[in-house]
C-alpha cells in the first residue's frame, strides 16, 4: 500500500501508531461524549505484518505485584467479556470471552517463593483469585508437570488466559473510523515545535504534508524512541527481540495447559487441538534494529526444547509447526508503561514502554489516555503513577511480575 494523505491540514489529536494502543485511544476518544475534536491516526504499515500487536501471545493475567497493574487487567477482562455492551450493543460485534487456563508461576527457590506470596496478598486485596500451590498440590492438579525442583506455584483461574486481541483491535479501528476518526497509512518523519518551544506545533508526513496538531500521542510501540527524537526529547524504550514457536505434541496433554512460566524464563501455554505456544529469549538481550525479526534457530534445539521436555516430559516428542521473532517495547527504566505528557512539551503524550504486557493493558491505557486528552486528568482509574515525569525524577515503579 502506498502512503495516503490526510483530508485536513489540522487535527486536534494526532495518534502516531495504529496498533493496539493507538486503536484503543482512538476508540475511547470516539466513545467519550465530552470529546468533540478531530482525530488522525497515522500508521506506517496497515498490514501490521511486523508489529508487536500481531506477534503477541494474546493472553491476560491478574498476577502482578502492584495493585494498579492488577486493576488495569481487571478492566481488560471486563471489557473483553462485555465488548458488545461497551460498543453500544452493536450486534455486528462478536461476543468474546477469556479462556481462563491461568498463568502458572513456578518458584524454584525461597526468594522467588516469597515474591509470589507477597504478590498474592496484593492480588487478593484487589479481588483476584490467585492460589498458591505446594509441589504436591501442583502434581495432583496437573500430573504432567515435573516439579522436583519447585518449592511453590502460583495460579489464578479467573479471568486469566487467552483472549481474542485481534478481534478487539479490529473493532476498535472499525468503530472509531465509523465515528469520525481518520486513519491513514503514512509515516511521520519530523515534528516542529512552536516559538516558545513548549508544544509540538506540527508534524511532517513522509508524503510531504505538514499537519498542524493540538495534541500528539506517541503510540508507536518499539519505535517510541525514534518518534520522541523527532520532537527533540528522549524516552527509555527500545526494541528487544522475543521468539515464539507453535508446536504439536505427539502425546497431547489431557487437560488445558496453563501459561507456564518456567524459572528459566521460557513460557508455554495451551493453544488448542493438541498444539501449544511457547516463547523465550536469549540470555544476551540487547536492543535490536527496528526491522530485525530474524529467528535464532539454534535457540529451539539448544535452550527451549530441553527446558520444555524437562518440565513436561510428554513434550519430549514434539514438532514445531511455525515460529517467528517479535519485539517487546522494553522500558529500560522500570519495565512499566510510560504515559501522560512530557514535562516540557505539554501536548506530547506518551503511551509507550509496556514491556510485553501491552495487549492486556490496552483497554485501560487507551481509556486513560482518552481521558487525559479530553479532561487533562485520569478519571476512571488513576494512572498518574505511570506518567512520564517519574523518569526525570528517578521514581521507578517496582513491578516484580515481568515475563
Amino acid at each position: 500500500m502506498s502512503n495516503q494523505s490526510p483530508s485536513k491540514q489540522s487535527y486536534d489529536v494526532i495518534i502516531i501508531g495504529g496498533a493496539i494502543m493507538g486503536a484503543s485511544t482512538a476508540w475511547f476518544l470516539s466513545d467519550n461524549k465530552d470529546f468533540d475534536g478531530s482525530v488522525l491516526v497515522v500508521e506506517r504499515d496497515m498490514t501490521y505484518e511486523n508489529c508487536s500487536t500481531t506477534h503477541t501471545n494474546s493472553c491476560m493475567r491478574q498476577q502482578f505485584s502492584t495493585e494498579l497493574n492488577v486493576r488495569i487487567s481487571q478492566f481488560a477482562a471486563d471489557f473483553v467479556k462485555n465488548i458488545r455492551s461497551y460498543m453500544g450493543g452493536d450486534d455486528r460485534v462478536p461476543e468474546l470471552g477469556i479462556r481462563s487456563f491461568g498463568y502458572m508461576y513456578f518458584a524454584d527457590n525461597e526468594g522467588f517463593a516469597d515474591v509470589l506470596r507477597e504478590s498474592q496478598k496484593v492480588q487478593l486485596a484487589a479481588g483476584a483469585a490467585t492460589q498458591l500451590m505446594t509441589p504436591d498440590e501442583i502434581k495432583t492438579a496437573y500430573p504432567f508437570y515435573n516439579v522436583d525442583d519447585i518449592v511453590l506455584g502460583s495460579i489464578n483461574l479467573v479471568d486469566e488466559g487467552y483472549w481474542d486481541g485481534a478481534a478487539v483491535n479490529d473493532w476498535w479501528r472499525r468503530q472509531s473510523r465509523e465515528r469520525g476518526a481518520e486513519w491513514i497509512q503514512n509515516e511521520i518523519v519530523a515534528m516542529t515545535r512552536n516559538a516558545a518551544g513548549n508544544r509540538v506545533e506540527s508534524v511532517t508526513l513522509a508524503s510531504g504534508e505538514v499537519i498542524a496538531c493540538g495534541q500528539v500521542v506517541n503510540a508507536s510501540g518499539p519505535r517510541a524512541a525514534r518518534t520522541t527524537q523527532m520532537a527533540g526529547i528522549d524516552v527509555p524504550v527500545e526494541p528487544r527481540k522475543r521468539y515464539s514457536w507453535i508446536f504439536k505434541a505427539e502425546q497431547p496433554l489431557d487437560q488445558d495447559l496453563p501459561l507456564t512460566i518456567d524459572p528459566s524464563g521460557v513460557h508455554v501455554r495451551e493453544n488448542g487441538g493438541g498444539t501449544y505456544q511457547c516463547g523465550g529469549h536469549s540470555d544476551y538481550d540487547p536492543a535490536v534494529d527496528f526491522d530485525d525479526y530474524a529467528m535464532d534457530h539454534s535457540m529451539w534445539e539448544n535452550h527451549v526444547w530441553p527446558i520444555l521436555a524437562t518440565r513436561i516430559p510428554q513434550f519430549e516428542a514434539i514438532k514445531v509447526q511455525s515460529e517467528w521473532g517479535g519485539h517487546y517495547a522494553m522500558n529500560t527504566f522500570d519495565h512499566n508503561a510510560i504515559m501522560g505528557p512530557h514535562t516540557e512539551l505539554s501536548n506530547f503524550i506518551f503511551l509507550n514502554g509496556f514491556s510485553g504486557h501491552g495487549l492486556q493493558q490496552s483497554p485501560a491505557m487507551g481509556r486513560g489516555t482518552a481521558e487525559w486528552l479530553t479532561y487533562g486528568e485520569y478519571r476512571a482509574l488513576d494512572l498518574t503513577p505511570f506518567n512520564y515525569e517519574r523518569i526525570p525524577e528517578n521514581r521507578p515503579i517496582i513491578e516484580k511480575a515481568i515475563i
